[in-house]
């Protein structure tokens, strides 16, 4: 199984001079290629620093992280932004979909700018308009969209340019019971359909209960983790509420 994403003893720390806060503790876990990776934790717990360092949106301050053999701490800018086009795809919780775009050129534009064939981008749309069931809004403008819609198209945005590891960032938390579902079960199809690899941080255990494993953080440390094997998904649930609960506090926080 090819080893897609390696953070090896990362720390980050934020402030200075006597005032210093460590977002990070030490955290070290690898993610292979399939895997489908939950990360969960209390607010301020470290969840989404972890998220921002493995993006390349922030920088760690010690440690090591390995997206596909490559050593992106030690990467200079230009560098990190080419591999971030090429490697990466992301979802975010507020859709960041262009207002003035289609569906079809929201999704169609990295592959524009890397200047793809018109023909090859328009069959991979199609094919991932298909996996993601959207293939009749490819012509509506964001205004014209459901938030669920919004977010499939956000999604095919970002498996169109076929990247190694796909980072989802609360990619529920703005949508009703309904969609949320909906964007659930195609999440598990590309999971399980053509083995994308995903990395989701969110604090609904719902949501969380669709994932193969899941990584508990605590005060910027890995607190627990547990895989769901050969479990139902409401078994899982079940085992993920119990973590939930030791780690104290409200579940609406996580």
């Amino acid at each position: 199984m090819n080893e897609i994403l390696k953070v090896k003893n990362i720390q980050k720390y934020y402030g200075g001079k006597g005032n210093v806060t460590k977002a990070i503790d030490n955290i070290s876990f690898n993610v292979y290629e399939g895997e489908y990776i939950g990360i969960m934790g209390a607010s301020g717990s470290g969840k989404t620093t972890l998220l921002n360092c493995i993006s390349t949106i922030d920088t760690v301050t010690s440690g090591n992280i390995y997206i596909d053999n490559k050593n992106i701490t030690e990467m200079k800018s230009k560098e990190i932004s080419k591999f971030r086009r090429e490697k990466l795809g992301f979802i975010f919780q507020d859709f960041n979909l262009l207002d003035t775009l289609t569906a079809y050129e929201n999704i169609a534009l990295a592959l524009t700018i890397t200047k793809v064939n018109p023909k090859e981008i328009d069959k991979r749309i199609k094919e991932v308009a298909n996996l993601l069931n959207i293939q009749d809004i490819l012509n509506k403008y964001p205004y014209q969209m459901s938030g669920g819609q919004k977010q499939r198209v956000a999604s095919a945005r970002a498996i169109i340019t076929n990247p190694k590891l796909i980072l989802a960032d609360e990619p529920t938390g703005t949508l009703d019971s309904k969609s949320a579902k909906m964007l659930l079960e195609s999440f598990k199809n590309l999971n399980e359909q053509i083995n994308a690899t995903i990395l989701m941080v969110t604090h609904d255990v719902f949501t969380a209960s669709y994932c193969k494993r899941i990584l508990f953080i605590k005060d910027g440390k890995i607190f627990n983790e547990i895989v769901r094997g050969e479990e139902t998904r409401k078994q899982f649930f079940n085992n993920i509420m119990e973590v939930v609960s030791l780690l104290g506090g409200d579940l609406n926080e996580y």
